[in-house]
């Protein structure tokens, strides 16, 4: 008999392209549990512009890593790989299969392959690098790391401001580059790994996008932001970096018209949605599925892949 402890299927692709209702799906015909790998559906308050699985859904199937964070709080790939590690591990001694779905191939990457974590965050560095960026600009700390970590350098894009503080930071901190310290990794170890992504043709995904971001905004984004600044979140804080909710902002600070924040948002997220594909075809060994999630023959393909490769079989399959 074949080892269901020792699988981990990750579910990937583009934004949009339907991946949290086929895992719920495979969940349900596999005796899965499913791990969240969507980095702003940790996010909890934020609700309309995430697209997060229903209650109704989380209550069938064991949901794991949404509604971790408050809108203000930071979580880096270092962390995630942590967590999501541990609950991969309790999933699969509890017999069942972890399904790891979401967009945000950074964390994918962190859980499989392993990351560095580095050194806790420095206010004192922090604050001097932020006065000598006010005063000199963000060009001048990109051109100090190229000097001090050019191999960083050259992954990070020159307007990046996190990852180029935090290239800085780890130097001061520790001497040593952050591209070295990076080569430390901790692969994913005793266990069988299936990749499926999801691929739709570009004019598909992109009437799929607009559809989405009609329905977030028709659905009450501009009020559920409302409401939260209302409790007190800032306008800059970290869960109003997806998708929406910086344009949503700028609605109710009279700088746009809901119709153009629409259309940005569509603009960004189709733009987002390229750049998630261009990192996913670099994942090795994925097996390709055309077609949105929901679609039977999707699901269909993902159980096939399993029996293949692992020989599971559906428990409703004949």
């Amino acid at each position: 008999m074949p080892d269901q402890g020792k699988l981990l299927v990750a579910i990937l692709g583009p934004t949009s392209s339907g991946k949290s209702k086929l895992a719920f799906r495979a969940a349900q015909a596999l005796n899965g549990e499913i791990v969240n790998c969507d980095s702003k559906q940790m996010y909890r308050l934020l609700e309309i512009g995430t697209a997060k699985p229903t209650l109704k859904q989380r209550g069938e199937i064991p949901h794991h890593l949404y509604d971790l964070l408050d809108p203000d709080q930071y979580f880096s790939a270092g962390r995630y790989m942590v967590e999501a590690r541990k609950i991969c591990q309790k999933i699969r001694e509890g017999g069942k299969v972890p399904f790891v779905v979401g967009g945000t191939g950074l964390y994918l990457r962190a859980l499989l392959e392993g990351v560095f974590e580095g050194p806790g965050r420095s206010q004192e560095i922090r604050e001097r690098l932020n006065r000598i960026g006010d005063g000199k600009g963000l060009d001048y700390l990109y051109r100090l790391l190229e000097r001090r970590d050019p191999a960083a350098a050259a992954r990070i894009q020159p307007g990046d401001k996190v990852r180029i503080l935090r290239g800085l930071e780890i130097y001061l901190l520790t001497g040593r580059p952050i591209s070295q310290l990076q080569e430390q990794r901790d692969p994913l170890k005793h266990l069988f790994i299936l990749k499926i992504g999801l691929r739709l043709p570009r004019p598909i995904l992109y009437d799929r996008i607009n559809g989405r971001v009609g329905e977030m905004f028709r659905s009450g984004l501009i009020e559920e932001v409302q409401q939260l600044l209302a409790k007190g979140y800032r306008p800059d804080c970290k869960g109003f970096q997806a998708l929406g909710y910086r344009h949503a902002v700028a609605v109710l600070d009279g700088e746009l018209s809901q119709e153009e924040a629409i259309e940005k948002t569509r603009i960004e997220t189709r733009r987002y949605a390229k750049r998630q594909m261009t990192w996913f075809r670099r994942e090795k060994e994925v097996h390709w599925i055309e077609g949105p999630g929901e679609d039977g023959p999707v699901l269909e393909s993902l159980l096939k892949l399993v029996e293949k490769h692992h020989g599971i079989r559906s428990r409703h399959r004949p």
